[in-house]
């Protein structure tokens, strides 16, 4: 007596129930996952980048707004501290946008201006420590999707 394994790709309606669910999308791959971490990180990016104009607005309108460090060896002053985080704020809200729209480019120029912005929070971590730890972990979870990102040509999907 010979053993037969079955061969080949299903058939009937047990096949096509691990193929695609009856009447619904086809089930997500680990392609497809970090797709969504892209968008993920795009929308991140986007907020964040908005939140860093807000910051930047704050530290430059209300130097009350923040708490006064005494000697700190990266110190700037606040206005200094608004610039930086208001030009890196439309920089990755930008960045973001053209992440969401799916631009092959914004996945290293957010790759660059999540890594500026974890160094940029964590010399501005004496002045707003809780918001800082906050936006660096954003900031390495925007960098960990955007590297691990495939191009959907690589993938076998259609291109853009």
């Amino acid at each position: 007596m010979t053993s037969h394994s079955p061969t080949g790709e299903p058939h009937g309606e047990v096949g096509t129930a691990w193929s695609t669910p009856r009447g619904g999308p086809p089930r997500p791959t680990a392609q497809d996952s970090r797709a969504d971490g892209v968008l993920f990180a795009g929308v991140l990016m986007l907020c964040s980048g908005v939140l860093a104009v807000l910051q930047g607005i704050a530290a430059l309108a209300e130097d009350d707004v923040y708490a006064r460090v005494g000697s700190y060896v990266y110190e700037l002053d606040l206005t200094g501290w608004g610039w930086i985080h208001l030009v890196l704020g439309v920089l990755a809200a930008a960045t973001g946008a053209a992440l969401l729209k799916g631009m092959t480019w914004a996945r290293f120029t957010g790759i660059f201006l999540a890594a500026l912005s974890l160094v940029t929070q964590f010399l501005f971590l004496p002045y707003e420590p809780l918001w800082s730890i906050v936006v660096m972990a954003i900031d390495v979870f925007v960098i960990w999707s955007l590297v691990t990102w495939q191009e959907r040509a690589a993938r076998g999907t259609a291109g853009q």
